[in-house]
């Protein structure tokens, strides 16, 4: 079953790249399009129907973390008998059964959903989303190409970076407040998003910011760096419980203000700013002494 979303897929050349190849192995295709930003249970519950109508045997997902949510919550529901909402999306669940397989290519680089088992599915007739991450519904293999990005808009993709580095960031900020490997990791990762999307900004195909940028959004979900951590996620808690739809937009206006909020700042506050002010030869003005300290700003011009 090739899933993909509002069609842009066809429009970027993807989608006949994807169709030739599957064609050209004899696979029978069944199309399941138009999944939207924010995928529905209902949407999930339909592609479970026709994957089950068609005897589908994998899942091919094309497109960016709301195809790819999608896609996981479909592998799962496909299979099994119960109600999968109530069952593992509504609490935790335990998957004793084999989902469908899944293999994703990527065409937006900032949720890293490709490289883990979560899936956030928004439930309509309850009027909640929620988030569950299951092992068992990892893609069996992603491809990312960072040509397929190049047709993603300017602002999608700055908002992608900063999704991206919101993820990053949720993680660094949880406890416990210790340093450690997985702190140096996503260090050097938040200097990498900032680095490659100032230059992916200037020269929106420059091949080597574009990979990096994949990378480094693959990279801060691929439960790497989270080892260790408590990895809470309040930011995104605000953002579900508001029933917000521009996600990475929305990171970005929030995350710089709560970021600086005193508990979660605590010891990491010196090391955020050391972080920073390692980096002011090349954002003058974004550092400034602890003791006068200025708030988010004093560090958020270093992201802009």
């Amino acid at each position: 079953m090739l899933a993909y979303g509002g069609g842009s897929v066809k429009e970027n050349g993807v989608y006949e790249e994807v169709m030739a190849a599957l064609q050209r192995s004899g696979k029978t295709v069944v199309e399941f399009p138009e999944i939207m930003s924010n995928p529905t249970y209902a949407k999930v519950m339909e592609g479970a129907e026709c994957a089950r109508d068609n005897n589908v045997g994998l899942i091919l997902g094309v497109g960016g973390g709301s195809v790819m949510d999608c896609c996981k919550a479909i592998s799962l529901a496909a299979v099994y008998k119960g109600d999968a909402w109530a069952d593992f999306w509504a609490r935790p669940g335990v998957i004793d059964f084999e989902p469908l397989p899944l293999i994703v290519v990527v065409t937006a680089a900032g949720t890293g959903s490709e490289m883990n088992g979560g899936a956030v599915i928004t439930n309509e007739e309850l009027r909640t989303q929620t988030g569950r991450d299951y092992p068992q519904l990892n893609p069996k293999f992603a491809l990312l190409d960072p040509t397929y990005t190049y047709s993603v808009p300017v602002r999608q993709m700055v908002s992608g970076g900063f999704d991206t580095l919101s993820h990053i960031m949720e993680t660094y900020f949880s406890a416990p407040d210790e340093p450690s490997v997985s702190d140096d990791i996503m260090e050097a990762l938040m200097r990498g998003v900032i680095r490659y999307l100032r230059a992916a900004i200037k020269d929106p195909k420059d091949y080597t910011a574009r990979s990096n940028l994949m990378w480094e959004s693959a990279m801060a979900e691929n439960r790497i760096t989270k080892l260790g951590k408590k990895c809470d996620f309040p930011g995104m808690s605000i953002i579900n419980f508001g029933g917000i739809e521009n996600e990475e937009n929305t990171r970005t206006c929030i995350m710089p203000d709560y970021d600086n909020h005193p508990r979660r700042l605590r010891w990491k506050r010196k090391q955020l700013i050391k972080f920073v002010s390692s980096r002011a030869h090349q954002y003058p003005g974004a550092y400034h002494h602890p003791r006068t300290y200025r708030g988010p700003n004093s560090y958020g011009r270093a992201y802009h």
